[in-house]
């Protein structure tokens, strides 16, 4: 695993040059305004070192562990870009590539990606027992109120693709990846903006709670094009930080 990261980053190495020069956002005018949104034709090259890992027009790949951006609401992919470039998410070749880059300018990226609108391959057949699918079920649609923690559809979504403009859908991933993420929070590794409310879930679910819940996930149809939401159906269960457009149930009763 380390050799391939290696390679990864020789190869990114001179894309990072060509997409930082065709940025005008080399680390010598990286405080430069970021420029007005381009076409999706001009913003193609300068994205390029994106689709490296995340696929062609950033659809993903099968390797499993890099995760589709192409229709991802653009706050959230704002979101995690900022995040990647000040130290809330950790993944050196993600940083290495945005570190000079301007909050205006990562915006400018996530509203390239966030437009894009194309189909979502079928899922993989499911990868664990029907029990273990089923627990994961239940969590996702139910949550487990005994042990506080609330269903992956009050903040994602009925379908869960997601809630414009800031919440990721969960359908279309690789079972590796959901399970690194979750796992990433439950031991601080990856974090938000504070109240942390992914990181406070993921921290009540077990390994085996995490297992069944990414498996189930995976092994999911994507609806509706994959489209985030205009809105969910009720308030969110708690406060998110990054989210603050969203009523919350607590907020909404007082």
């Amino acid at each position: 695993m380390i050799d391939r990261l290696h390679r990864l980053h020789r190869l990114l190495r001179p894309l990072a040059v060509v997409f930082f020069l065709s940025a005008g956002l080399a680390a010598g005018v990286a405080a430069q305004p970021a420029p007005t949104t381009a076409a999706p034709a001009a913003m193609a090259p300068r994205v390029l070192a994106c689709t490296v890992c995340h696929g062609k027009e950033g659809r993903a790949t099968p390797d499993g562990y890099f995760p589709r951006i192409a229709g991802k609401p653009a706050g959230y992919l704002a979101n995690q870009l900022l995040n990647f470039r000040d130290g809330r998410r950790s993944y050196p070749q993600m940083t290495y590539l945005i570190e000079h880059l301007t909050d205006d300018y990562l915006r400018e990226m996530a509203e390239h990606f966030a437009a894009l609108d194309l189909p979502y391959p079928p899922p993989p057949p499911p990868q664990a027992p029907p029990a273990v699918l089923e627990q994961g079920r239940r969590l996702v649609q139910q949550g487990d109120v005994a042990r506080n923690i609330p269903a992956c559809v009050a903040c994602h979504g009925a379908a869960m693709t997601g809630v414009a403009p800031s919440i990721p859908g969960l359908l279309g991933l690789p079972r590796d990846y959901l399970n690194s993420q979750l796992g990433a929070w439950k031991t601080g590794q990856r974090r938000a903006h504070a109240p942390d409310c992914m990181a406070d879930i993921a921290r009540q679910l077990t390994p085996d709670d995490v297992s069944a819940v990414s498996a189930w996930l995976a092994a999911q149809p994507v609806a509706a094009g994959g489209k985030p939401a205009r809105t969910l159906p009720a308030a969110m269960p708690a406060r998110c930080g990054g989210v603050a457009e969203v009523p919350v149930a607590a907020e909404a009763a007082r």
